[in-house]
């Protein structure tokens, strides 16, 4: 038997789980749709092109304004593409302009790489990483079904919506939490399998995105969405009709950023603004988790406890934790043998 840890989030403020498994393998979840005009890449100018995942939209909208307003940032303007993830990467891989591109899960990234990507990408002090997020329950305003945890969802009856993870990043980490429960709690492969099975039952939707799941939900779509809690957070400062559940288990999300081969001085600034405190915080005021220590979130508006807005999980799995992305796509979400592929493919 050896010991497996399951990390916490930075600024974790009580003692995560840990836990003892016999030979942990891996546990493993990956648009060209676009919500506002895109042109050709800076390249050398300018203009800032981001081609960029659904979800943090919002995020963005805030950080270009931000940026503008710096002396790094003076004169730079932009276009956005936003889409399911797995969707935006093959599409700069096809040839998209971009000069900056953020994705849900890395094996986005590392698609473009070398060649579009320089392979340096991720060896900055953030790994590459912009922002953190948990996945979490979101539920019907007041919480009807009384959902408190994986569990709970898998009952008879209860309607669960969740990103497709064929063009989803959103799906995969969601699918990667929900087979993580099992796994710690019902006996490795087997308990993950199984769980997996029951949750699968219950899904009546799988949008392409996780926006777009967001958007199906509150349409009155199902009991329960699995999601972003930046996902969840962005939907309450905008007065939707929903409450969200952070599991006592849940997954830490981790979203990759770069600049392209072909970009320009704005876009390198724009990415360091994204990556210094100033850009944290404005992650975090969205409902992100920052990725750098110490930088204080305060009080964030949405979040079920804005004084104190990013609780630690009692218990919080890593994609490293499980052999990294590589081992995760393959075991897991192979399109012919992947365990997750095949039980949703056998679901229906």
């Amino acid at each position: 038997m050896r010991t497996f840890r399951v990390l916490g989030l930075r600024r974790a403020r009580k003692p995560l789980a840990v836990l003892t498994v016999a030979g942990l393998a891996a546990i493993g979840l990956a648009g060209c749709s676009s919500s506002s005009g895109t042109s050709g890449g800076s390249g050398g100018g300018s203009k800032v092109a981001i081609v960029a995942y659904s979800v943090p939209k919002p995020a963005y909208d805030a950080l270009q304004a931000a940026f503008t307003g710096t002396a790094q940032g003076k004169g730079a303007s932009f276009s956005a593409s936003y889409g399911a993830s797995g969707d935006q990467s093959r599409a700069v891989l096809n040839g998209q302009a971009a000069d900056y591109v953020a994705f849900s899960i890395q094996p986005d990234m590392t698609k473009l790489v070398p060649d579009l990507v320089d392979k340096s990408w991720n060896a900055g002090p953030t790994k590459g990483l912009v922002s953190d997020s948990v996945v979490v329950l979101a539920v019907r305003k007041g919480n009807p079904k009384a959902i408190k945890g994986w569990d709970d969802i898998i009952k008879p009856g209860v309607k669960i919506v969740t990103p497709d993870p064929g063009s989803s990043g959103s799906a995969k980490w969601n699918l990667l939490a929900a087979f993580a429960h099992g796994y710690i709690n019902g006996g490795a492969d087997a308990g993950g399998e199984a769980y997996l099975k029951k949750l699968a039952a219950n899904i009546v939707s799988k949008p392409e995105s996780g926006s777009k799941a967001t958007q199906t939900f509150l349409s009155g779509t199902g009991d329960v969405l699995i999601s972003y809690e930046n996902e969840a957070i962005g939907a309450k400062q905008k007065g939707q009709p929903l409450d969200y559940v952070i599991p006592d288990d849940s997954f830490l999300i981790e979203n990759p950023a770069a600049v392209t081969k072909a970009a320009g001085q704005s876009a390198k600034d724009f990415l360091a603004f994204v990556e210094s405190a100033a850009g944290q915080k404005i992650f975090a005021a969205k409902g992100y988790r920052p990725v750098l220590a110490g930088v204080a979130a305060g009080q964030v508006a949405g979040a079920n406890d804005p004084a104190d807005p990013f609780p630690t999980p009692k218990t919080l799995t890593k994609i490293n934790d499980l052999g990294g992305w590589s081992a995760v796509n393959s075991k897991y979400f192979d399109k012919s043998n992947g365990i997750i592929t095949k039980i949703l493919n056998g679901s229906g």
